[in-house]
């Protein structure tokens, strides 16, 4: 059967993907999910009323009219977008708080009821015509959670929810992704919703039946298990649907690897936000993720067999904020230079145990840039060799495979390595590769390189095989602080010379140079930057924020003094610990106007809090802060809680109330700040 038949029916959506002579394996893609997965990264957008309200989730009780972007232009996120190389854009037409950014029939907390545009604005209608004039595909992220609806928690509310789906997929054009996660609070009835998932699915598939939907069960995707944007160094593409459902608990392990003989094809999607929050905060404009780490996330995600959904918070402008869109264009180019010449399409390649009988199936098809085209072992074969041979010695530092997914995901183990003399040494072993693996590897030099199939499902077929020379990065600095208020500053990159700030401006040549530990015990922000080459090139800025130096601190709660000291230590409790309190002596009387908290990533997270403060350590009187850390159990990072006014005290009291587990009943704190 010929190449271009097959095509035809990838396009189709046909499921009779394989040659006569190649047997499909496992749970299979449909055309759509290979579109989709060729699409690798796009955009995802949080924007509503916390972008206002600098929360993470909403109350719905917020006024509507707090919506009030001034400068509103969707064409700007689609031009940023296009230009990062991006391939589409998912935004959040309905969070938690259940403020719709379409004029919504079904809902009185909508753009229509605020002060944008005198109600007569919809974001989505703006967003989506810029999709079209950019060529990016639209997607949406609508919460079934809905914080303010009052039919929310009772059986009529399903129907609302599936009727503002309706709306979305019949007025905006085509949906590639509809996003949803498993979000179950209490709505303004103090009730929780039921969800009708058959009902949301078939409500959409009956007007796009080819978009993909995206939840903790897919079934066109699947969470990829955590919010940092990191796939697992094993990832397979199926799943056993059955045992899934969106928003149950103990799961993120299986969803960040997959399960190898998963009854039905759910890819992983790995999403992450640029900042440390979802929603924009002018607190986190110098908090943008660095290039490095950025780039650490595209090899962990696209490089692992994922897609990657990065987050771009809009600014309360309603634009994108110059800092993130800056940072974007760095990625772009980075990724332009570690891409730029495939080395493998200079080399003479050959492969041990070939499929024979079909001129189609060859390994010259293994660097011809089109994944349509493939190489194949033959019927029963597990293992192979794939050599790359070179005239004059290459230098890579970047290997890249593709398997041919429509066939099904085959590779269980395999290895790179490069003939040295007439030894080969072996240089990365791995296990899976699905869509994509990408392997990051010291610079290496060889005349010959292998890579070996070690061990496979079924006989191993492979679309693309790639070697890259990407070019070095300097390492941003590393800020730290210990318990007596001692600062340092670190880098990996060799002789960098590093300037700090104290007062929030961006580091330059003429600031101050760090040359050893120094000393600031007050709460502030270290901005440091490293230089080389006589301050030609930079790194990127980083910020540390601190509270007091707690060196004057003691913990008046028994054993809890790891939560106080400055380290990477915890205190703990024991099982069934709610509510805890943590109280700290501040050593004097201080004026304090914020405290965070670090969640303990190994568990113990707390959801709900209170704080208190005291002069005498017995009268606390009302909190003076008081709520819950949103998505602190999916996004376990520093909760920076600021106070209505400041206050002064000597001591602090932290009421943990609700864990963010409720099968974890234990305490932790990492580190409890004050500022």
């Amino acid at each position: 059967m010929k190449k271009t038949i097959l095509l035809a029916l990838l396009l189709a959506g046909s499921k009779a993907w394989a040659q006569p002579e190649i047997k499909p394996v496992g749970a299979l893609p449909s055309a759509a999910q290979v579109k989709w997965q060729q699409l690798e990264y796009y955009m995802f957008i949080h924007f509503g009323p916390n972008t206002f309200t600098d929360k993470e989730w909403g109350h719905g009780d917020e006024d509507p009219k707090v919506f009030n972007p001034t400068e509103l232009d969707a064409r700007q996120w689609a031009r940023t977008a296009k230009l990062a190389g991006m391939k589409g854009i998912i935004i959040t037409a309905k969070h938690h708080d259940g403020f719709c950014l379409w004029p919504s029939e079904y809902s009185k907390h909508t753009v229509r009821e605020s002060a944008w545009k005198n109600g007569k604005g919809d974001v989505l209608a703006d967003l989506s015509a810029a999709c079209r004039e950019y060529g990016l595909l639209f997607g949406v992220y609508l919460s079934p959670w809905d914080r303010n609806h009052p039919a929310y928690g009772t059986p009529e509310y399903n129907q609302v929810f599936a009727n503002q789906l309706k709306e979305v997929h019949t007025k905006y054009g085509d949906v590639f992704e509809q996003w949803f996660d498993g979000a179950n609070g209490e709505g303004p009835n103090g009730k929780k919703q039921e969800y009708d998932w058959n009902l949301f699915e078939s409500t959409v598939t009956n007007i796009h039946p080819n978009v993909i939907f995206f939840s903790d069960a897919g079934p066109g995707c699947r969470w990829i298990g955590n919010e940092s944007g990191y796939a697992g160094l094993t990832n397979w593409s199926t799943l056993n649907r059955a045992d899934f459902k969106p928003g149950m608990g103990g799961i993120t392990e299986t969803l960040n690897k997959g399960q190898e003989d998963g009854t039905h094809w759910v890819p992983g999607e790995a999403d992450v936000s640029i900042r440390p929050g979802w929603f924009y905060s002018k607190a986190t404009d110098g908090q943008v993720k660095t290039l490095p780490h950025l780039l650490d996330i595209y090899y962990s995600s696209v490089g692992r067999n994922a897609n990657l959904l990065l987050n771009i918070p809009v600014d309360r402008r309603g634009r994108i904020h110059a800092n993130d869109s800056a940072r974007l264009m760095e990625l772009r180019r980075a990724l332009d230079a570690d891409f730029r010449e495939n080395l493998a399409r200079m080399a003479r390649i050959a492969a041990t145990n070939t499929r024979q009988g079909n001129t189609m199936i060859s390994a010259v098809y293994l660097a011809d840039r089109n994944y349509n085209t493939y190489w194949a072992a033959a019927e029963g074969k597990t293992t192979a060799d794939i050599t790359l041979s070179y005239a004059r010695p290459v230098t890579f530092n970047r290997v890249s495979l593709q398997e041919f997914i429509p066939l099904g995901q085959r590779i269980r183990v395999f290895s790179v390595s490069v003939l040295q003399g007439k030894v080969w040494k072996e240089i990365a072993r791995e296990t899976t590769v699905g869509y994509k693996r990408i392997l990051r590897l010291p610079l290496t030099t060889a005349k010959s390189i292998r890579i070996s199939i070690l061990d496979a499902k079924a006989s191993p077929v492979i679309s693309e095989v790639a070697l890259f020379r990407a070019p070095e990065l300097i390492a941003d600095p590393e800020v730290s602080r210990d318990k007596s208020g001692m600062v340092s500053i670190k880098t990996q990159s060799p002789d960098p010379v590093i300037h700090y700030t104290l007062d929030g401006s961006v580091p330059t040549t003429a600031s101050p140079t760090y040359v050893q530990p120094f000393s600031m015990p007050g709460a502030g922000t270290v901005s440091a930057k490293a230089f080389v080459n006589n301050g030609q090139k930079g790194s990127t800025v980083i910020d540390a924020i601190f509270g007091i130096a707690p060196a004057g601190f003691k913990a008046m709660t028994p054993g809890a003094e790891a939560a106080i000291d400055a380290s990477r230590r915890a205190w703990t409790t024991k099982e069934n610990a709610y509510p805890a309190a943590l109280v700290i002596d501040l050593g004097r009387e201080q004026q304090v106007k914020a405290f965070s908290y670090t969640p303990n990533t190994h568990g113990g997270i707390v959801y709900k809090y209170a704080f208190y403060v005291s002069n005498d350590g017995k009268e606390w009187g009302k909190p003076v802060a008081e709520g819950t850390f949103a998505n602190v159990l999916n996004n376990p990072i520093r909760q920076y809680i600021k106070l209505s006014s400041p206050v002064t005290c000597k001591y602090v009291k932290f009421m943990a109330l609700e864990p963010a587990d409720p099968k974890d009943t234990r305490v932790s704190v990492s580190e409890l700040e004050v500022y």
